[in-house]
């Protein structure tokens, strides 16, 4: 067996993988996930105050933690004689796992799997951490990376060890609206333009050529996610056969590849202080494939208004653009071919359906932590109808 020294990788260098597959001395703290005074994994929200309670943090046994930062990085993080560390979970995610870890003077951001559920290529942390670090030092802001541990010896999964980016995530029409209809615009026009920079970038340049497999992207987007969802099916779905069969009969020719993001919205951005784009964060379905599956997913998250993960509220305050005005900014600035948006469109919803109903699946199952998942199963038939109307051209 390789020991989790040696397969625990530290720095913020680009760590090869393969291509994606279509307490000793601690002390444990949980922040309620109810309690919205800090939000994703930025800076306490208006100068409120972060408020700890005592507990355990599942999924993240500090002692063992703090030993094995020690052995592979020691003295990376915090120094030999920092006190006590302490960790609450970060509330917003619904997939992978994020806590903040503080030894009070600093702080750190740790991401690992789901406690319950996983599907097969999904929840992957060496994904993630490569990604980021290979975009370090690109027009694409990411956070810095210190370790990545595939061993699931050390906390019961592979974890890794990030920056912690001071920024906002904002969520709801209710935080944007207070800032104005200019500096609305502003905000969600920078982050269709950063998602035209990650789209420009050259897999090659930065160490990514083998990140996936370009050619016939969509063909396997469509299979993977039909096998997704067959995996985490726990009733009978109507329109699932339909979206399905009208997404294999109407593949477009591709767009020229790039560096997907794989859930790329305004939720998922930290924006600073002067509203530009902090750091782009929850990497863990990057690859390289049609980066038009990246505008596509933001359209039908913007459209939304049924529970899914992430929230559309956000788009409703006054200055964020329509649909059509992110497309035409993304067009403009990008160059590509849009005339296809429809069936990224259904593929889109398809692939969120998915998502969802395996949130669903874990729900039931109790390998949810965290509050608000209750009602994730009601979006999965809406978004299938939608994907079936856009596909149809309604």
């Amino acid at each position: 067996m390789v020991s989790s020294a040696h397969r625990c990788l530290p720095g913020g260098g680009a760590t090869r993988g393969p291509p994606a597959p279509d307490g000793e001395g601690s002390h444990l703290v949980i922040l309620r996930h109810t309690d919205r005074t800090v939000q994703g994994l930025g800076s306490a929200r208006r100068g409120a105050l972060r408020v700890f309670e005592d507990g355990g943090v599942p999924g993240l046994p500090l002692d063992r933690f703090r030993r094995h930062v020690d052995r592979v990085r020691p003295g990376a993080l915090w120094p030999a004689d920092a006190g006590p560390l302490r960790a609450r979970v970060v509330a917003g995610g619904r997939s992978n796992l994020t806590y903040e870890v503080t030894d009070g003077t600093r702080s750190w951001i740790v991401r690992r799997p789901p406690l319950g559920h996983v599907l097969a290529t999904a929840h992957d942390m060496s994904r993630e951490h490569r990604v980021m670090s290979a975009l370090a030092g690109t027009s694409v802001p990411v956070p810095r990376t210190y370790l990545l541990c595939e061993d699931p010896d050390v906390l019961g999964a592979p974890f890794y060890v990030m920056e912690m980016v001071e920024g906002t995530p904002y969520r709801g029409a209710d935080e944007l609206a207070p800032l104005g209809a200019e500096r609305v615009a502003a905000i969600a026009g920078r982050m269709i333009d950063t998602l035209v920079d990650l789209h420009r970038v050259d897999p090659a340049e930065v160490g990514l050529a083998d990140f996936g497999r370009p050619r016939g992207f969509l063909e396997r987007q469509v299979r993977r996610w039909k096998k997704q969802l067959d995996a985490s099916r726990s009733r009978d779905l109507d329109g699932a056969a339909e979206l399905h069969a009208l997404l294999e009969a109407n593949v477009p020719p591709e767009s020229a590849p790039a560096i997907v993001h794989g859930d790329y919205r305004l939720d998922n951005l930290l924006v600073g202080a002067d509203d530009r784009v902090a750091a782009v964060l929850d990497w863990e379905m990057a690859t390289l494939g049609d980066p038009l599956t990246d505008l596509a997913l933001l359209l039908v998250y913007m459209k939304r208004t049924a529970p899914v993960p992430g929230r559309a509220e956000a788009t409703r305050a006054p200055g964020f653009p329509s649909p059509d005005e992110v497309v035409a900014r993304y067009a403009e600035r990008s160059g590509r071919d849009l005339s296809a948006i429809g069936f990224y469109v259904g593929l889109a919803c398809f692939k969120l359906a998915v998502i969802s109903e395996g949130i669903h699946y874990r729900y039931l199952r109790g390998q949810t932590v965290g509050e608000g998942f209750g009602a994730i199963g009601d979006a999965v038939e809406p978004l299938l109808r939608s994907g079936i109307a856009a596909i149809e051209g309604a």
